[in-house]
C-alpha cells in the first residue's frame, strides 16, 4: 500500500508487511522511515509532514560519512564537491538523500526503487542505483546495487543510516559493537587522524555494555565476525531491542553515534548504526574506496531484526 500526498516532503510513503514486521519506505532518497515488529518500534522515525532530520533512515551514496573540504583526486583529476556540512567544511553523506526515486517493483513484502545519479560538479560520472527492501522471517533485508553505465572507473561507497531503539532510555541500553579498532578523529571536524585499539578505552563495546553517559561518534573497524557476518545490537534490561547484521567483506567499517544533539527532542533518541564500505574521508585518503568498473555492478546488503519480545 502506498500513501500519496503532494505536500509530504518525503514523497509517497510505501508500506511493507510480513512475518510480523511492518516497514515504511519513502520515495525521496529511497529511505527507511520506520520499522516495527509486532507493533514495537525498532528505529527512530520522523513526522510525515517534515523533511528527514539528521539523516534518519537515509541511504548514503556514492559515499558515506565525510569528505574533507569536499576535495579528492580521481582519474588523475581534482574534484570539488559542494560543502554540505558547512560548519565543518565537509561534503557529507553522498548525493541522493533528496533525490526522488522511482518504484521499479512493489509487492506486500518487497519494494525496489531505482534512480540515476547524473554527472555533476564534483562527481562527473553517471551512476545507476537500486535500493531494495524485503521482509522475511529473519527481518528486513535492505540492499543497494550500484551500476556503472559509463566508460570510466567510478569511485563508490555506501552505507545506511538507521537509528536503532530499545524500550526506555539510551543511557540504560546494553550495546554490543564487535570491533577491535576505532578511528581517531579531530574534535572540530571529525576527520580521521589514525586508528587505535579499543582495548582499555570507553569505546570498547566488544562485550555487551550499558552505554551510560558515553558520547560516541566514531567509525570502528577490524570487525569480529561470526561466519563472516558482524552485528550490532541495542537491548533493554529485559533483552528487548533491535539488531543490525551485515557481511564484514561488504562493509569492513561501522559508524556508531549516540545521537548527541543540542535539540532536546532529538538528543540521544537512538543509536545510529552505519555499516560502511569505506571510512570517513575515504575519497580523500583512498581507503577502501570501491573502484566501480565500466559496466560493473556492486551490491551491499544489511539486515535489521527484532530482539526479544
Amino acid at each position: 500500500m502506498t500513501t500519496t500526498d503532494p505536500v509530504i516532503p518525503t514523497g509517497p510513503i510505501h508500506h511493507l508487511t510480513g512475518h510480523g514486521y511492518e516497514a515504511e519506505v519513502v520515495a525521496v532518497g529511497a529511505g527507511l522511515r520506520a520499522l516495527r515488529h509486532l507493533d514495537r518500534e525498532l528505529l527512530v522515525s520522523w513526522p510525515r509532514e517534515v523533511a528527514r532530520p539528521m539523516g534518519r533512515g537515509a541511504v548514503l551514496a556514492p559515499w558515506p560519512n565525510r569528505i574533507a573540504d569536499g576535495r579528492y583526486r580521481w582519474n588523475d583529476a581534482d574534484h570539488q564537491l559542494a560543502l554540505t556540512e558547512p560548519d565543518r567544511a565537509n561534503a557529507i553523506h553522498g548525493l541522493i538523500q533528496w533525490v526522488r526515486f522511482e518504484v521499479a517493483e512493489e509487492s506486500a513484502d518487497l519494494l525496489r526503487f531505482s534512480t540515476q545519479v547524473v554527472p555533476q560538479p564534483g562527481y562527473p560520472w553517471p551512476l545507476e542505483l537500486t535500493v531494495e527492501y524485503r521482509l522475511t522471517e529473519s527481518g528486513l533485508t535492505w540492499s543497494v546495487i550500484a551500476g556503472n553505465p559509463g566508460d570510466q572507473v567510478v569511485p563508490f561507497g555506501v552505507a545506511p543510516h538507521p537509528y536503532l531503539v530499545a524500550p526506555g532510555s539510551l543511557d540504560d541500553w546494553t550495546v554490543s559493537v564487535p570491533a577491535d579498532t576505532v578511528l581517531e578523529v579531530t574534535e572540530d571536524r571529525l576527520l580521521p587522524v589514525g586508528t587505535r585499539p579499543v582495548e582499555g578505552t570507553e569505546l570498547d563495546l566488544r562485550r555487551p555494555t550499558v552505554l551510560g553517559d558515553r558520547r560516541i561518534d566514531h567509525a570502528y573497524t577490524d570487525l569480529i565476525s561470526t561466519d563472516e557476518f558482524a552485528s550490532v545490537s541495542v537491548q533493554d534490561a529485559d533483552g528487548i531491542g533491535a539488531r543490525m547484521r551485515w557481511s564484514t567483506a561488504q562493509c569492513p567499517w561501522v559508524q556508531i553515534h549516540t545521537a548527541d544533539r543540542p535539540e532536546p527532542e532529538n538528543d540521544r533518541v537512538g543509536l545510529a548504526v552505519e555499516p560502511m564500505t569505506c571510512p570517513p574521508d575515504a575519497f580523500g585518503t583512498g581507503t577502501d574506496v570501491i573502484a566501480l568498473q565500466p559496466g560493473a555492478q556492486h551490491r551491499v546488503d544489511w539486515e535489521l531484526s527484532a530482539i526479544g519480545g
